[in-house]
């Protein structure tokens, strides 16, 4: 544990900055680009061509792309579901001649399981169906099908900030078909590729009531305190983070015999040298805040970083460890004269 000077208060907010990624946004919706590559493609039953005697092959690979939005159960759990564009196959004959096209698209309905592997890093798994609708067409023949088919992924998500991340993901598509003719087509999809995700709707954060006693001739001032939650591996304030201080500040500036308490602490990822820093910068974004907005003179604060060692909650899992990511901002209760009373703020 070690107390900070806050003449270095101003060099905190220079040294703040890398990755927000908070309190989780339960809908989110994004869009995805890549390709898709085709397997375990077979005919049967007919022949698209004159010649019976000819084979028919597809081109493997082509451009993929589609939407998607979904919803978080849990921290580990959401229901997703999308549009897919799954490109378009070319068939060929043993002569290189073309035998006609076929479209693919995709609505999935997955359920979405992930895991925080980082402060800023998650991967999943994908499991579910999808609606496949696949269309072939050439000069003579034309024929679409629709069927329910299985589909399932892996990947990984990236958090830049609250409400913004990246993915990288793999997702199977299992036995698509068409039936042109009396022939029967089917192949597999796999597609692979890139997504930009957007996510909204966090809880609005909760402005602590202060009650305040009144006894004869003082009055007694409650200590106001807030915890102020921090986002994986980072010590920027929010908005609401900024909301949540509002009271504390206002006792500061209607008060100036009045005195602040800042703590800092983590979570147990990391490695500990790097956590007490880490704490240490938090309480110094917090101080430097109220000092500076406020005009709160520095010598009425004390600030300090306790690290990975006093946490509120079990560091095994994603939320006791998101409850210990925080900075105790307090002020303490003190008495004052009746006559003072009108000047009390929340």
């Amino acid at each position: 544990m070690s107390k900070i000077n806050l003449v270095v208060l101003p060099l905190a907010l220079l040294v703040s900055g890398a990755v927000n990624a908070a309190t989780e946004n339960p809908f989110y919706a994004g869009a995805r680009v890549g390709g898709v590559h085709y397997s375990d493609f077979d005919a049967k039953a007919g022949n698209l061509n004159t010649n019976p005697n000819q084979s028919i092959s597809i081109d493997k690979d082509d451009f993929a792309g589609g939407i998607f939005m979904g919803y978080n159960v849990t921290s580990w759990f959401a229901i997703e579901t999308g549009y897919t564009w799954l490109g378009e196959v070319t068939l060929k004959n043993d002569d290189h001649h073309d035998e006609g096209k076929i479209e693919q698209q995709a609505i999935d309905l997955v359920g979405k399981f992930t895991y925080q592997a980082t402060n800023s890093l998650d991967v999943y798994t994908k499991v579910g169906g999808a609606w496949q609708f696949s269309r072939y067409k050439d000069s003579n023949i034309s024929d679409r099908d629709d069927s329910l088919i299985a589909t399932a992924g892996l990947g990984a998500e990236y958090h830049f900030t609250n409400d913004l991340s990246a993915r990288a993901e793999y997702q199977y598509y299992h036995d698509m078909e068409v039936k042109p003719g009396d022939t029967k087509l089917d192949w597999d999809a796999h597609y692979y590729g890139v997504s930009l995700v957007y996510g909204w709707g966090a809880a609005a954060a909760v402005v602590p009531v202060v009650a305040e006693v009144i006894e004869a001739s003082t009055v007694q001032l409650e200590p106001i305190s807030a915890a102020m939650p921090f986002a994986f591996d980072s010590n920027e304030l929010s908005e609401q983070d900024m909301q949540r201080l509002e009271p504390i500040a206002q006792r500061l500036v209607n008060f100036p015999e009045s005195q602040l308490v800042v703590i800092g602490h983590t979570d147990n990822s990391g490695a500990e040298a790097y956590n007490q820093k880490l704490s240490e910068e938090r309480a110094l974004t917090v101080a430097t805040y109220l000092t500076e907005h406020f005009n709160i003179d520095p010598s009425r604060v004390s600030a300090e970083g306790r690290g990975e060692l006093d946490p509120v909650a079990s560091n095994d899992t994603s939320e006791g460890r998101a409850q210990n990511r925080r900075v105790d901002v307090t002020t303490p209760g003190f008495e004052i004269e009746q006559a003072a009373e009108e000047a009390i703020a929340q």
